[in-house]
C-alpha cells in the first residue's frame, strides 16, 4: 500500500483501539489490539503520518528512535528492595519505570488527554540486548513489570533488510502479534502532499517531467545510490530558504540530497535553466496557475534545441549530458505555434 492509505489504515486502527463503551471501558479488549508496524524503503513519509494523525486526531505522541536507546532505556534500573515471604526477610530485584513509558506518563500529565501512540522508530535495527525487550512490549504492551496505560496504540516502523543491512526479522511468533503494513513509494500521492505543502516549483516541475527519478535506490561499489522522497521534500525546503536570503545556489547543493550522481546532475541542469528563464518569461504567474501559454521563439531556445541535439546543455562554461535536457525546458510543437519554449508544463495539470 502507499502512505496515504497507510495513514487511512493507522487512523481506524487508533480510532477503534480507543473507543469506548458508555460505562468508559474499552470496546475492544487489549488481547486483541495488535501493535501496528510499517515496513517500508527510507524517506516514504512513515514517520510523518504519526505526527500528522496525532494532530488531526488531538491524541498524544511519544515517538522514540530505538537504535538511540538501550536496555535500561527500555526496562529501567535495578532496586533492591526488601521483601518478607514466609516470615523471613529477603533482599529482591525490581526495576524503575522504563524511560519509554514514564515518557507517556508525563505526556498524559502535561496535556490532560488520556489517548495516544507511542511510536517506535527504526525497532527492527535495535541492539541484541533490547530486541526480548521491544519483543515483550510487541506481544504484552509492557517493560519488565510497568504496563502502558489503556487508550495508547503501540505503533513502530522499520526498514527492510534490502535498504538497511543491521536490520533483523522478526519471528513468527512475534509477527503473529502484530498489523503488518507493507509501505512503497508512490510518486502521485506524494506529488499531492507536495503541492499542498507548497514545495519549491523546480522540484515540482521536475518531477512532473522525470517522475521516474523520485525514489530510486541502487547498490554500487561504494554503497547504496539513492533519492528519496524525504530529499526532494529537503532539498526543495533548502531551496527555498537559500532564495529568500539570497545565497548562491551552487551544483555541490543538490548531491547532498540527491545522493545519485546522475540524477542529481540532471535536476542541476534543470535548475540551471529555470532559474536563467524565471524572470524572462515571469513564471510566477505561471506557477501559480494565474496565467499559462508558450513563450515566443528566441534565439536560447533555438540554441537549447541545437545543443539537444548535438548530445548536451550550453549551461554557463559547463556541458551537460543530454538525458538532463529532458529534465529541463524543452523545445516542442505546441497549439498555434511551430516552435516555442513550452513553459506551461511547470504547472501542474497542464
Amino acid at each position: 500500500m502507499d502512505i496515504k492509505q497507510a495513514k487511512e489504515e493507522i487512523r481506524r486502527a487508533v480510532l477503534a483501539y480507543t473507543e469506548r463503551t458508555p460505562d468508559g471501558a474499552l470496546c475492544m479488549p487489549l488481547v486483541h489490539q495488535r501493535p501496528l508496524l510499517l515496513m517500508g524503503p527510507p524517506g516514504v513519509g512513515k514517520t510523518a503520518v504519526f505526527y500528522q494523525l496525532a494532530q488531526e486526531l488531538g491524541i498524544n505522541l511519544v515517538s522514540y528512535t530505538m537504535t538511540h536507546h538501550t536496555r535500561q532505556s527500555a526496562l529501567g534500573l535495578p532496586l533492591i528492595r526488601e521483601k518478607t515471604f514466609g516470615g523471613k526477610p529477603y533482599s529482591a530485584t525490581e526495576y524503575t519505570m522504563s524511560e519509554i513509558l514514564a515518557s507517556v506518563y508525563e505526556r498524559m500529565e502535561q496535556t490532560g488527554v488520556r489517548t495516544g501512540i507511542l511510536f517506535l522508530d527504526e525497532i527492527n535495527c535495535v541492539s541484541e540486548t533490547l530486541m526480548p525487550a521491544m519483543l515483550q512490549l510487541l506481544q504484552s504492551k509492557q517493560f519488565g513489570t510497568h504496563r502502558l496505560p489503556e487508550g495508547w496504540v503501540i505503533a513502530a516502523a522499520g526498514n527492510p533488510p534490502a535498504y538497511n543491512e543491521s536490520a533483523r526479522s522478526f519471528d513468527t511468533v512475534t509477527m503473529d502479534r502484530i498489523r503488518l503494513l507493507e509501505i512503497s513509494e508512490n510518486y502521485p500521492v506524494w506529488r499531492d502532499y507536495a503541492h499542498a505543502k507548497g514545495l519549491h516549483p523546480a522540484v515540482l516541475s521536475y518531477l512532473e517531467l522525470n517522475p521516474e527519478h523520485f525514489y530510486r535506490v541502487e547498490r554500487i561499489a561504494r554503497g547504496r545510490s539513492f533519492v528519496t522522497a524525504r530529499g526532494w521534500e529537503d532539498l526543495s525546503q533548502t531551496l527555498c530558504s537559500y532564495e529568500r536570503l539570497g545565497f548562491a545556489i551552487t551544483g555541490a547543493l543538490f548531491g547532498e540530497f540527491l545522493q545519485h550522481a546522475e540524477i542529481a546532475a540532471s535536476f542541476e541542469a534543470f535548475f540551471q535553466l529555470y532559474s536563467g528563464w524565471r524572470e524572462k518569461l515571469a513564471l510566477a504567474p505561471i506557477l501559480s496557475g494565474r496565467q499559462s501559454g508558450c513563450a515566443p521563439c528566441s534565439k536560447a531556445s533555438r540554441a537549447a534545441g541545437r545543443c539537444r541535439r548535438s548530445g548536451g546543455i550550453a549551461a554557463g562554461s559547463r556541458a551537460l549530458p543530454a538525458g538532463a535536457f529532458a529534465a529541463g525546458i524543452f523545445v516542442q510543437r505546441a497549439a498555434g505555434q511551430r516552435h516555442g519554449l513550452c513553459v506551461r508544463y511547470l504547472r501542474r495539470g497542464a
